[in-house]
C-alpha cells in the first residue's frame, strides 16, 4: 500500500506552521463540508461534525472493503477545519449565535464523485444522523493567505488576528477578506483551553504601491 500520508509531516506548512504570522500559497484541496450558522456549542453544530468525521473514516477505512478505491494509499484523517463569517456584520463577532460557517474536512486526492455518492449512500444505511444529507463534495483554494498557529483559548483569537494583519501591512498585503478559516489540532474535549493548537487564516492580496 506503500508509505502512510500524515499530514503533520507530508503537509507541515499547511498545517503546523509556527506561533508567528507567514504568508503561504494554500492549493486547491478536495473536502466533504456542511455549511450553517449558530452558536458552536450547540447540538447541531455537534451533529455537523458528527457527520463530517463519520464520512471521513468511512473513505480512510474503504481499503478493508471488497472493491478498493483505484489509487487508495494509507493516510492519517485529517483535521476538522472552519470557514467563519457573521450573519450580520453590525453585531460583534462575540454574539456566537451570529456566526456563520463552513465546516470541513480535507479529503485524499483518490476520492471521486462517484465514490462520494456510493459511500454517503453506504453511510445513510448506517447512521441516523440528518446532517448526512447536507454534506457536499467539492475542492476549494484558498490561495495567496496569512497563517499563523494560535496557542489558547479560541475566544484569545483576536489577539493572534491582530498580529496577522500587522504582519501584512508592513510585508506589503492586504486582509482580502473578513471571512478567515480555523484548522483544529486539538480536541476542546481533552484539551485545556490555554493549550489549545488552532491555525488561523485568511486571504490576502499584494498592495499594489508596495515597493
Amino acid at each position: 500500500m506503500g508509505k502512510k500520508v500524515d499530514y503533520k509531516k507530508d503537509y507541515k506548512q499547511l498545517y503546523i506552521p509556527k506561533t508567528l504570522p507567514e504568508i503561504v500559497e494554500v492549493p486547491r484541496m478536495p473536502f466533504f463540508m456542511i455549511s450553517g450558522s449558530g452558536d458552536p456549542n450547540g447540538e447541531e453544530f455537534a451533529m455537523v461534525t458528527e457527520a463530517l468525521y463519520s464520512m471521513s473514516y468511512a473513505v480512510r477505512m474503504s481499503h478493508k472493503r471488497e472493491i478498493v478505491p483505484a489509487g487508495y494509499y494509507e493516510y492519517t484523517v485529517f483535521p476538522l477545519e472552519g470557514e467563519w463569517d457573521l450573519l450580520d456584520r453590525s453585531k460583534p463577532a462575540t454574539d456566537k449565535s451570529n456566526l456563520k460557517y463552513t465546516m470541513m474536512i480535507r479529503q485524499p486526492d483518490f476520492l471521486t464523485e462517484e465514490l462520494f455518492v456510493r459511500f454517503l449512500e453506504q453511510l445513510r444505511r448506517k447512521k441516523l444522523n440528518p446532517y448526512l444529507e447536507n454534506i457536499q463534495f467539492a475542492c476549494v483554494e484558498d490561495g495567496l493567505s496569512c497563517q499563523m498557529m494560535h496557542i489558547g483559548s479560541f475566544d484569545d483569537e483576536p489577539e493572534s488576528f491582530a498580529r496577522m494583519e500587522a504582519f501584512c501591512t508592513e510585508q506589503g498585503y492586504h486582509r482580502a477578506s473578513k471571512i478567515h478559516r480555523e484548522i483544529y489540532l486539538s480536541d476542546p474535549r481533552k484539551t485545556e483551553a490555554s493549550k489549545l493548537k488552532t491555525v488561523l487564516r485568511f486571504p490576502v492580496i499584494i498592495d499594489p504601491d508596495r515597493p
